[in-house]
Parts: C-alpha cells; structure tokens; sequence
C-alpha cells in the first residue's frame, strides 16, 4: 500500500492506461455511442430522426423535436466527427500503446530466447512427451532421428554426451507477437479512420443533365470545393420488362480541370469514377420538375423507304418528316403515362418512368394523324404510312444523384487490414513450438524420448509428435 502511495502522477496514468478495465470501458463507450449513430441517420434532414425518435420512444411529435435538439447539441447528427467521439478513438488508442507497452518486453524476451537442452528428468515431466525404444545403439540411429525430425518440420540442433545424444529444435518462436501485430493493425485501423475524418468529407451532388459542379454539398447543404468541375453528359435508366421497377441506371460524366475535359467516364452502382481522391458513387436519380416540359426531345425519323435522320426538337416544335411532305408538330408530352379502361390518356407519376409525346401530323399519308409516341414502347413508333419516329431520349429533365466521397486514409484503413488478417492468423492459427529428443543407451537398445511443448494448439502439434514416434520406431512404450 505503502508502495502505491509513493508513485509519481505519470506512474499513476502509465498504471491507468495500462489497465485493461479502461479498454472495456473506453470501448464499450464507442459502442454504444456508434449503436446511437446507426439508428440516427448521420448528417440527414432533422425531420427524418424526429420520425425515429417518435417511433423509439413512442412520444408526440413536439417531445421528440426537444430529443432531437439535445441529441443534435451532444454531436450525434454528425457523430463520427464529433470533438469527442475522436477523444475516445484517441484514447482507445493510447490504451492500447501503454498496454503493448507495458506487456511486451516480457513477451520479447520470450521469443529472443533461444531453446537449449534439457536434463532427461525436466523431459519426463513435459504435458507433452513420448518414448520409443528401438533395437540398435544410440550411434546408429543418429542420423534416422535427426531425418526424422526434419520431416516433421524442426531443423535440429545437436547436444552429445557420452554414448547419449539430444537433438533439440523450436519454430515459430516470433508467433507469440501476433497479438501485437493485430494490435498494431488496430492503431493503423484508427489512424486512417481519423485521417478520413478530419481531411475527408462524405457528400452528395445531384447534377441535372447538361449542368457543371465545381462543389458538393454535406452537412445540410454546406459546399465543399472539389477543386475541378463535373458535368453530367448523360443520364439514363433501365427498366425491367414493362414494369417501372428500375434495373440498371447510368450516367455519362465528364471532369473538367483548368476548363480542360481530362476524364470521361460512364458511372454505375458498383462502378464509381475516381479523380484527384474524390470518387463519384451513382446513388440515385430523379426529375427536375421546374424544367421537366423544357427538355430537348431527341427523334430518329424514319421514312417509309428505310431513309432516316435524327432531330432535336421541344415540347411546341416542328418538324418534317424525311421522304415526304408531312409536317409535324409536338403538342403534349407526359413523364408517365398510362391508359384507362375507356382509353383516356392520364399522367400516373411525377417522374420520368414512362416518357411520351403526343405528335399532330398533318398531310401523313395524305390526312392527318395523331398519336402517343412512347420511349419504351417501340410499336408506338410504327407510323400507318410505313414511317416511324423513334423516342430516343427526353434530354435535361433529370438529375443524376451522385454520393461524393473523398476519404485520403483509406489506403491506410487497407493496410491495417491486412495488418490485422496477418496478426489474426499468426495469433489464432500459428504456435510457438518447442521439441526436445532424447536418446540413451538402456541394456543395449536406444531409448528415445520426445518432449514437447507449445503456446497454442496443442492438438495438433501431438499428432505431429505422434507422426515423429512413428517415424523412430515401432512398439511405442510408455506414452506417459
């Protein structure tokens, strides 16, 4: 008691540190503080979590906004990068130094230690230990048992007395500093995660067709420089069958840096674009209402003899179809639409899942026609004079929702990543092993006796020494 009284502050925190209760704690804080920051949607609007927090607690709506305002003054609307949620990853971490620390030079002067002979009565004493006896002197057998010891693994060395010999080897003495490997990967783990959380960002962009970004937006609409602009060239959408179930969405983007066009790419889920460090995730897509009967109507016109050519046009826009004297006018377009059971035309949703345009001919065929053209309805082209429009694209009315990522400790996290795998395996599947063979003369036979000894995985280093006792003999005696 006496002795605890006398230790300096830096003892008392080094002790502190060391402690393995502070790593439960300190962890079990990051826990349960990161639980809360998967239930509460990081950097979201606040009306979404006031949802949560009403169906968590079953409360009105007015108590639940008060919850929120606490939640969203302690740092959780944007925890992971919070003042003190850092402070306990930091804290983590200096738990985890002084720990190491503090236990590895014990470990160290185990694996510098090199194995030596041992006296025939510390063998017989070993958890581990087998004899054989074999029919020769101990000089005959030499080379068979130093053989012997080779095919299961050990490069021997030798001890000789007399008419008595020992051969002694160890391996993997370095796998009793896997758990530190693992506790470095850790530390590397945290330092790229701190990294990306203090020089990176995670936003988002929805670019519309045709527009230039030289920001992102996170944290509520703030901007975020990129450092270079991006443009949306191209967006477009895949549906399965005659549903309005998307399949495959993508976008056609282009980099722009110092005015120049540096990068093209064709984005898709799983398939991001990659520039300065900032990467571009397809994420979502959506209309842009106030523009969506201002778009550029793109037709590939075909006459009824197979001659065709391709148009820009908008909703109000002539046109005259190629190989005859029909004109054509645009008058109507809807974003998605369907038919009633009487046949009446009507706009079933604000977005663009099923764009058509209604088009007024006149002199087709020598009268005039009228009709929908639908983009994903190919046998709505086939015009009753042999011609067709084809509905290729409805350009600019849509947004490309892009996740906008820039994380430069990312490669970091990746090498503690394997730092880890590399430590797990060393820890979990690798032992320090150690064997002794004693052979001495006894009324003119070899008695051979095997200890052994090993840190971790026990069982499988005795069917090794099982194998060895083969491999010297039969007529295994004693297995004590």
């Amino acid at each position: 008691m006496e002795k605890g009284k006398n230790k300096s502050v830096i003892d008392l925190l080094w002790d502190l540190f060391a402690s393995v209760k502070l790593a439960v704690v300190i962890f079990s804080l990051i826990s349960v503080t990161s639980m809360v920051g998967t239930v509460l949607e990081q950097n979201a609007e606040p009306e979404k979590n006031i949802r949560v927090l009403i169906k968590m607690f079953g409360v009105g709506h007015e108590t639940a906004h008060s919850i929120y305002g606490i939640l969203d003054s302690l740092g959780f609307m944007n925890m992971y990068h919070s003042w003190w949620f850092i402070t306990f990853l930091l804290l983590f971490a200096a738990n985890l130094i002084i720990c190491s620390l503090d236990r590895l030079p014990r470990i160290w002067k185990l694996v510098r230690e090199h194995i030596r002979p041992l006296s025939q009565e510390h063998i017989e004493k070993m958890s581990i230990r087998r004899s054989v006896s074999v029919k020769n002197k101990p000089s005959g057998i030499k080379e068979d048992v130093s053989s012997s010891i080779s095919k299961i693994g050990f490069k021997p060395a030798e001890s000789s007395s007399g008419n008595s010999f020992q051969f002694y080897a160890e391996k993997g003495n370095f796998t009793r500093l896997g758990v530190y490997i693992t506790h470095l990967s850790i530390l590397v783990i945290l330092a790229g995660a701190i990294i990306g959380l203090k020089f990176g960002f995670n936003g988002f962009l929805n670019l519309p067709e045709g527009q230039i970004s030289p920001v992102a937006y996170k944290d509520r609409g703030s901007e975020v420089p990129l450092g270079f602009e991006v443009r949306c060239d191209n967006f477009d959408v895949e549906y399965y069958g005659e549903s309005d179930m998307p399949k495959a969405y993508r976008s056609w983007l282009t980099v722009l840096d110092g005015g120049k066009e540096v990068l093209k790419k064709v984005i898709s889920v799983n398939n991001p674009l990659t520039y300065k460090g900032i990467t571009f995730y397809q994420a979502s897509f959506g209309p842009v209402r106030e523009n969506m009967k201002g778009g550029i109507l793109v037709l590939r016109l075909v006459s009824s003899d197979g001659k065709s050519t391709q148009i820009n046009t908008n909703i109000g826009g002539n046109f005259s179809m190629p190989g005859s004297s029909a004109e054509a006018r645009v008058t109507n377009f809807s974003p998605a639409l369907s038919f009633d059971q009487s046949g009446r035309p009507f706009t079933y949703d604000a977005n663009l899942v099923n764009p058509a345009a209604y088009i007024e001919f006149s002199n087709l065929g020598g009268k005039p026609y009228s009709g929908w053209i639908l983009k994903r309805y190919p046998q709505t082209w086939r015009l009753p004079d042999g011609s067709s429009v084809e509905f290729l694209d409805y350009w600019g009315v849509e947004y490309t929702g892009l996740q906008v990522r820039k994380d430069p400790g990312v490669l970091i996290v990746y090498l503690g990543c394997i730092l880890m795998a590399t430590g797990l395996y060393i820890t979990f599947f690798m032992s320090h092993k150690r064997l002794w063979v004693n052979v001495t003369e006894e009324k003119g036979a070899a008695k051979i006796l095997i200890g052994a000894s090993a840190n971790r995985n026990r069982a499988a280093f005795e069917r090794d020494i099982e194998k060895l006792a083969g491999l010297l003999g039969e007529g295994h005696k004693g297995g004590k």
